[in-house]
């Protein structure tokens, strides 16, 4: 989070029913700028079984709250969900509730040297069916397009990493664009 975040001494929060607009409309179904780590009662929410050293600069949350920036890494606003050089690393993306997807959007850290990037990656669909995507070297978006499917959750998974010398892959944001099922 912005380091003045809690800044200064006034704060104001506003809620209201949202519009049937709102959520009927063709949008990014992943983004929650107010995921919490290990908090599963706020949706969509972002886990995985590996997080850089426990930093929150590298925690999956990090990688559904919109921020796209990828030059950089380690403090805001370049937090990304850091992998550990785990080779089983896996991030799943729950919704909590039914939504129809046909579009995600991978951005990927770019601070090279300091980085690598993957080759490969598999998203597998709550449905059962599952998607190997083709990566590229960039911090740009990654677009991918697919039929229509219901789902509950996503995860990302079974990296695999360019032949560069960098143990240092990351993500830096998820998109998952779709409608409410």
């Amino acid at each position: 989070m912005s380091p003045k975040t809690f800044s200064g001494s006034r704060h104001l929060i506003h809620i209201r029913k949202a519009y049937p607009f709102e959520y009927e409309a063709y949008r990014n179904l992943a983004l929650n700028v107010n995921d919490c780590h290990g908090e599963t009662n706020c949706y969509p929410h972002a886990s995985a079984n590996v997080e850089t050293r426990g930093e929150s600069v590298f925690a999956a949350m990090n990688a559904v709250d919109g921020i796209t920036a990828a030059a950089c890494h380690g403090e805001w606003p370049y937090e990304s969900w850091g992998i550990n050089q785990r080779a089983d690393a896996a991030m799943k993306l729950e919704f909590g509730r039914t939504v129809e997807v046909d579009r995600i959007i991978l951005y990927t850290r770019a601070d090279y040297p300091h980085d690598n990037w993957w080759k490969k990656a598999t998203v597998t669909f709550s449905d059962g069916t599952a998607m190997e995507l083709e990566l590229k070297k960039t911090g740009d978006a990654q677009e991918f397009t697919f039929e229509k499917k219901k789902i509950e959750w996503l995860q990302i998974g079974e990296l695999i990493r360019s032949e560069e010398p960098s143990p240092f892959p990351a993500l830096v944001q998820l998109e998952v664009y779709g409608t409410e099922a």
